[in-house]
């Protein structure tokens, strides 16, 4: 893949130059060896600061992954089971049919649990207590396991407050204690950004219209809150970047890549899963109508299963997670491939940044 890094760094340059990408940063590591690290274009549209290897980007859901990982690692040392029951470690949430409620189906989004309550503000998204408080009071859309719906927002905290529960720690303190901080990562990959590294984190590029609001009194709707509807402004926001809300995160592309790289086993000296948890990680767990977004999806173990270019890639190879607002970060098993896509563009362009580079390495793959 010598190539690579010459063909990625004219990509990113190229869309910059279009006005399509504000800022872009791409890593990519094959069997442990970094064989593209690429940045282009400004950090922040207004002060024309240049993105380098070390600017985190807020990448939205792309966390979701991150912390999906953070529980299977926790698992694999046995601080965890799967079938854990929330009730157990956190009584209070025992109520209105949530008792049979296990970390399986947090991680699987079918916990019935996806929507927070419409007057939320973004001010309450940034209380911890808050947010578990109204998810004590919630009332499952279905039994829990029934179902599939993502979990937008409410899967961090569900996740996060269980883990709490269990070792202590915040979600932010078992990011650095078991993940990044072994990894050499720690101010790389960030649930709540420490105030010193605010200055680091890019700006995010709003998009010249506001996001169109889902259809009135659908489930999408019922879900998500207006004010929390705009990846753009949370993006922005040092209230937001600094909270520990879970479903989100702010990285580089280094660091998450690296992550990914480590879950395949390509850390020299760290092992933070076995094989056969590597393999239940990544296989195919759902394939149907998602009941939130309404449309047919497919589910890994807490992660998407798809490559996010459209390259085709095994079922059961591919984990990763992609952002609301274009970011990705994802590993492939058969190929040795972990990737990460970070930007601050405007969020109408979506994947494009993404599906353009992952087709270029599926490319260079082809060629070796």
């Amino acid at each position: 893949m010598a190539d690579l890094q010459a063909e990625v760094q004219a990509a990113a340059d190229e869309m910059v130059a279009a006005g399509t990408e504000t800022g872009l940063q791409v890593a990519v590591h094959r069997h442990g060896l970094v064989v593209a690290d690429v940045v282009s274009g400004v950090a922040d549209a207004g002060t024309a600061a240049p993105v380098s290897q070390g600017t985190l980007f807020y990448a939205a859901s792309s966390a979701k992954g991150v912390a999906t990982s953070l529980a299977h690692v926790l698992a694999e040392r046995g601080d965890i089971t799967y079938d854990l029951r929330l009730a157990d470690v956190w009584p209070e949430f025992a109520v209105r049919g949530k008792e049979p409620t296990t970390l399986r189906h947090v991680l699987l989004h079918t916990a019935g649990l996806p929507g927070l309550p419409r007057e939320t503000t973004v001010a309450d998204l940034c209380d911890w207590d808050r947010m578990c408080a109204a998810l004590v009071a919630a009332e499952p859309w279905w039994q829990p396991g029934s179902r599939f719906g993502y979990h937008a927002l409410t899967f961090g905290f569900l996740l996060g407050e269980t883990l709490r529960r269990v070792t202590g720690r915040t979600m932010s303190e078992l990011l650095r204690e078991v993940l990044t901080g072994p990894l050499g990562i720690a101010d790389e990959i960030c649930f709540a950004v420490p105030h010193p590294l605010l200055p680091r984190v890019a700006r995010q590029t709003a998009s010249p219209a506001p996001p169109e609001p889902p259809e009135q009194g659908s489930p999408l709707d019922r879900a998500t809150p207006p004010a929390l509807r705009d990846a753009a402004s949370l993006g922005n926001r040092a209230d937001v970047l600094t909270a520990d809300i879970p479903s989100l995160g702010t990285m580089t592309a280094r660091g998450a890549a690296r992550m990914y790289a480590a879950l395949l086993g390509h850390a020299d000296g760290i092992e933070l899963v076995s094989s056969p948890r590597r393999t239940a990680m990544a296989a195919l767990a759902f394939t149907g109508t998602d009941e939130v977004m309404g449309f047919p999806a497919s589910w890994a173990f807490g992660y998407s299963p798809d490559r996010p270019g459209g390259v085709p890639s095994r079922r059961g190879s591919t984990f990763g997670m992609v952002g609301a607002n274009g970011s990705a970060a994802y590993a492939d098993i058969d190929s040795g491939l972990a990737v990460a896509v970070m930007r601050n563009g405007p969020a109408a362009a979506g994947l494009a940044a993404v599906t353009r580079i992952d087709r270029l390495i599926a490319e260079t793959e082809e060629h070796q």
